[in-house]
């Protein structure tokens, strides 16, 4: 029997792991907000479910409106995707050939190197300092006439540090204008650092910056999929182009809309989360963990090789964390209670 071919690198693409799901246990794994989406969103996705047998608006053209009203730019300056990692995938697609290079800090969001391999790109993992920030530096070195794409994950999934204002303008200032530098802001609603730019300030001057964001994590839309990009208009024409029709569904556009009518009850929920990374933050640098300074919903234990026993500990007190072996341990802020339990094990670990 005839075998049907398939590509052979992808024999050699990295998977995608998500946080686990255990019945029973705290999940603290995937950076998903521990309230789900406000009451006013949840009845305005109860109501569209009645018409969920017809198509969506392919193009989201109503939530393009509202988002480039929102942030001064043309409607041909924003595009919604199926997730900010969507996005991610189709701006690979869209501007590189196979052999371009697609540049990115390591370790940063696992789906770089997956989605950059898919669009025949070749990934060029640039290590973190050893503060667990990005090297714009070297960063910048690994820049070569192949490259096409930078992406810069500001706050940084998994270590939750940020680049500050001066640094990332001068990165800016010296990356050739024919590659597009991707601001990956999936955290932005928990940054509390005025010196941490919002790269909106960037994208509307600057034709080679790209912003993403996403109704996934303070908007707690995860399950829903609805992202977008800000960028100039040839970019934003070509990332449209490799599109998957439909992929953005009619609830999460609903939902999307009714969560940015509902923003200010958003920031207050955020405010609330902030508080208490602050607190589990305190507790873990006063139990001696090295974790760095954090400004998302999740905080980074630098663990090392004991990684893995860290999450093997944490789920006997039935608390799911994420562990990437080798490297450290990210832990999303979850309730008060949730954290507690969430502290209390990571006291008692002796690993």
């Amino acid at each position: 029997m005839s075998v049907i071919p398939t590509r052979a690198d992808l024999a050699a693409l990295p998977a995608y792991v998500p946080g686990r799901t255990v019945p029973g246990a705290i999940k603290l794994a995937s950076n998903e907000v521990p309230g789900g989406p406000l009451p006013s969103v949840a009845d305005a996705i109860a109501r569209a479910s009645a018409d969920i047998n017809r198509y969506p608006d392919m193009g989201a053209w109503e939530l393009v409106r509202r988002l480039a009203t929102q942030f001064g730019v043309s409607e041909s300056e924003v595009a919604v995707g199926c997730g900010s990692v969507s996005l991610c995938q189709q701006f690979v697609q869209a501007l590189c050939a196979p052999g371009d290079e697609v540049v990115f800090a390591w370790r940063s969001f696992e789906a770089y190197p997956i989605v950059t391999q898919v669009g025949n790109a070749t990934p060029v993992r640039v290590p973190l300092t050893d503060s667990h920030r990005h090297d714009l530096d070297a960063m910048l070195a690994a820049i070569t006439p192949r490259t096409r794409v930078v992406f810069v994950c500001n706050p940084n999934n998994p270590t939750g540090t940020a680049v500050r204002r001066d640094e990332l303008t001068a990165f800016l200032d010296r990356v050739p204008e024919d590659v597009l530098v991707v601001l990956d802001e999936a955290y932005r609603e928990f940054v509390t650092d005025p010196d941490v730019p919002d790269g909106m300030e960037f994208a509307p001057a600057r034709r080679n910056v790209a912003v993403l964001r996403t109704f996934s994590k303070a908007y707690g839309l995860a399950g829903l999929r609805v992202g977008y990009a800000v960028a100039a208009e040839e970019v934003i024409e070509a990332v449209r182009k490799v599109y998957v029709a439909f992929s953005v569904n009619a609830l999460a556009q609903t939902a999307a809309l009714a969560s940015l009518d509902a923003r200010d009850e958003l920031l207050a929920r955020c405010d609330d989360l902030v508080r208490e990374r602050t607190r589990v933050y305190d507790a873990l640098r006063e139990q001696n963990y090295a974790a760095p300074e954090t400004l998302a919903n999740f905080v980074w234990l630098p663990l090392g090789e004991r990684a893995v026993a860290f999450a093997e500990h944490a789920m006997e007190h039935k608390v799911v964390v994420r562990p990437f072996a080798g490297d450290g341990v990210r832990v999303t802020i979850g309730t008060p209670e949730e954290n507690t339990i969430f502290l209390e094990a990571a006291r008692t670990f002796a690993g």
